[in-house]
């Protein structure tokens, strides 16, 4: 069976291209993303799009993809009635809440609770934010925390979920920054970090340099857009 691999696509977005041989994008913030690469911009296939919140640097593509492909898309419930209302097929939005698990296909998503503000790109209601925890079908876990400040049940996700890797966002000003990312480590318990939602744009200050001076022991991935890791 082939390795897991996670690509970040610049800002929140990201490629999971899994063992089973699934490819699923979170965040899909694609097209109007300084920082997504040319190649990236129109994907070729997407099975599954999970979607950690409202906001239009998260939902980014999630519609034209979903059209386009038949994916499935994985975001709470209220989120997805709009989807639904935007032309995404009923069918294929299994809406989910915090603390659910949905199986697509062998690959689990569990919604987390994170702390943030949200509306969806229209402004209406789109329900609360959300982390979410995917398990893939060789067994490996990574929870992106999604838009977030640090928060002590941070502990319990890494207590109840164990993840292999964390996809934390470090930008500041809109999220939390390396101080409160390092905390958010710590409370989880886990080694390994790919840091996001940092550089697309200049209010964005917090750097993955910062980040692993505050967290020496935990292995933070520096990705470029387009840049890779195993899982």
């Amino acid at each position: 069976m082939a390795d897991t691999t996670l690509t970040w696509l610049g800002h929140s977005a990201f490629r999971l291209d899994t063992a089973g041989g699934k490819r699923i994008y979170v965040d899909p913030f694609l097209n109007g993303n300084p920082k997504c690469p040319e190649s990236e911009r129109e994907p070729d296939r997407a099975d599954i799009v999970a979607v950690t919140h409202g906001h239009g640097d998260h939902v980014g593509d999630t519609v034209a993809i979903a059209k386009k492909h038949g994916s499935t898309v994985v975001a709470i419930v209220e989120l997805s009635g709009w989807l639904a209302k935007q032309g995404v097929d009923q069918g294929k939005l299994p809406a989910p809440n915090k603390g659910g698990t949905v199986d697509v296909d062998g690959v689990k998503f569990t919604l987390t609770v994170a702390f943030h503000s949200g509306s969806a790109p229209d402004g209406s209601y789109a329900g609360e934010p959300s982390g979410i925890v995917v398990e893939t079908e060789d067994g490996r876990k990574i929870y992106f925390a999604g838009d977030t400040c640090v928060f002590g049940d941070m502990q319990l996700i890494g207590r109840i979920y164990s993840p292999d890797l964390v996809v934390l966002p470090i930008g500041d000003h809109y999220t939390m920054g390396p101080r409160e990312a390092a905390v958010a480590l710590e409370l989880l318990g886990v080694k390994r970090c790919v840091p996001c939602h940092y550089g697309t744009f200049p209010v964005l200050t917090g750097t993955p340099a910062a980040l692993q001076k505050l967290a020496p022991n935990v292995q933070v991935e520096e990705l470029q857009p387009g840049g890779s890791v195993t899982v």
